[in-house]
């Protein structure tokens, strides 16, 4: 078993960066080449403009290339919970958004030829408990309603046709939500933009940030120092740099994944006929796929704990009876890859995007990243050309969590919080 990212080890290498140290001068530094930063990067050198990307280790390398690949649309939280919050009005222009970050990706591929196995399987939300359904029905309600009539119930004494497990008890199909190989996609993202005049930076951590006369920025890199006329921060749950004000504001949340050996396709069939992007409906939940090349992958929260080497093997371990629970069929099954990954998470799990003290900034996608991050960084590419009214997520107020600095150590209190819900409820 490979304690590493399976998007990582099966994606072909990024060759395009820059070797040379850090220096010059430039329209725009984006800080962070995740999916935000590397898109942002894309469509700013196409609309002719000079982009240097800044990155503290390599392409792809945090939340962007450690994920499980799913391209979801809808919210982390669920329709009627943000309603509830900002209002039917806004919820249903928010959950629009989420559809065009699907569109966003897809676009991205097709231009830009990246080979990445896209695909347009759906979504499957799963109750885990008898109640959850009712919950789930009522949210199938609220957003067939009011934003997207494409969605699809399905009863418990139908799940066969969707999911060969009998841990459910019924589910919500969001069609329109796609799966890609993230590694893939990440390092062809890079590509791309490197391929229309972006410079990208490996391996340059930030290490301080000078705001200029003249409204330039100087950035100082552990390679060398540039100037540019913008910045980007695209660095999501980054503990690297100057990001205070950032970090306050941000929890970093582990998420962790295995994969299993390739599996028959006739057993696939039986588990996962349609292939959709599946999650279940636990505050400490788990969700799994179909990966390109016939593995299960399987993932979740696992352990409220950051990722490091032994934290990803006890996590795997969860997983691990997890995935047996799930599906005993998979008991003997051999698990290749391990990994963990961190999540940028609010505190009402809405991202946010904006411009404070002449730094334009898109973070905090809560686990829904893969679509809405490539989305916000074209987005973000066109409100650094003066075009505010694009960002769907302006207004939104982003306070600082009181208590955190950074360093989440309430990780394994809000961790025992949700799995006595998971309990109760």
């Amino acid at each position: 078993m490979k304690l590493a990212s399976y998007w990582l080890d099966t994606a072909p290498p990024f060759t395009g960066g820059i070797d040379a140290p850090v220096s010059g001068r430039f329209d725009v530094a984006v800080v962070g080449a995740g999916f935000t930063g590397l898109s942002a990067a894309l469509a700013l050198a196409k609309k002719g403009a000079s982009v240097a990307v800044l990155e503290a280790g390599e392409v792809g390398g945090a939340a962007s290339g450690r994920n499980g690949g799913q391209c979801n649309n809808g919210f982390a939280l669920d329709y009627r919970s943000t309603a509830a919050l900002l209002g039917e009005e806004r919820a249903a222009s928010l959950y629009h958004a989420y559809d065009a970050a699907v569109d966003t990706v897809e676009r991205i591929v097709g231009e830009e030829g990246i080979a990445c196995d896209f695909r347009r399987t759906g979504k499957l939300k799963l109750a885990a408990k008898p109640e959850h359904f009712d919950k789930l029905q009522r949210t199938f309600e609220a957003v067939s309603r009011h934003a997207d009539p494409d969605t699809m119930l399905v009863r418990r004494e139908d799940l066969g046709s969707e999911v060969g497990s009998e841990r459910f008890f019924g589910g919500l199909v969001y069609r329109k939500s796609a799966g890609m190989h993230v590694g893939k996609f990440a390092r062809g993202l890079a590509t791309a933009a490197a391929g229309h005049g972006a410079s990208i930076f490996e391996r340059s951590a930030v290490t301080r940030m000078r705001r200029l006369e003249g409204a330039a920025h100087e950035i100082s890199t552990v390679r060398g120092t540039l100037r540019a006329d913008q910045v980007l921060m695209a660095t999501g749950a980054s503990m690297v740099g100057p990001l205070g004000w950032f970090r306050r504001r941000i929890v970093p949340i582990g998420s962790f994944v295995i994969v299993t050996e390739p599996l028959p396709r006739d057993v696939l069939d039986r588990l996962m006929p349609t292939r959709r992007m599946a999650t279940d409906s636990k505050n400490v939940g788990t969700y799994f796929r179909v990966t390109p090349d016939d593995r299960l992958l399987f993932g979740g929260r696992a352990r409220f704990a950051v990722s490091n080497p032994l934290s990803d093997e006890k996590s795997g371990k969860v997983l691990r009876r997890a995935l047996n629970a799930t599906f005993p069929q998979l008991r003997d099954a051999r698990i290749d890859y391990c990994w963990g990954g961190v999540v940028d998470m609010t505190a009402d799990r809405l991202p946010r995007a904006g411009e404070r003290d002449g730094l334009f900034y898109s973070m905090g996608y809560s686990g829904h990243g893969t679509q809405m991050a490539t989305h916000m960084g074209t987005v973000m590419a066109e409100v650094l050309d003066g075009r505010a009214e694009r960002n769907p997520f302006a207004g939104l107020d982003w306070k600082a969590i009181p208590g955190h600095f950074g360093r989440p150590w309430f990780l394994p209190f809000v961790g025992a919080y949700y799995r006595l819900q998971d309990v109760l409820h």
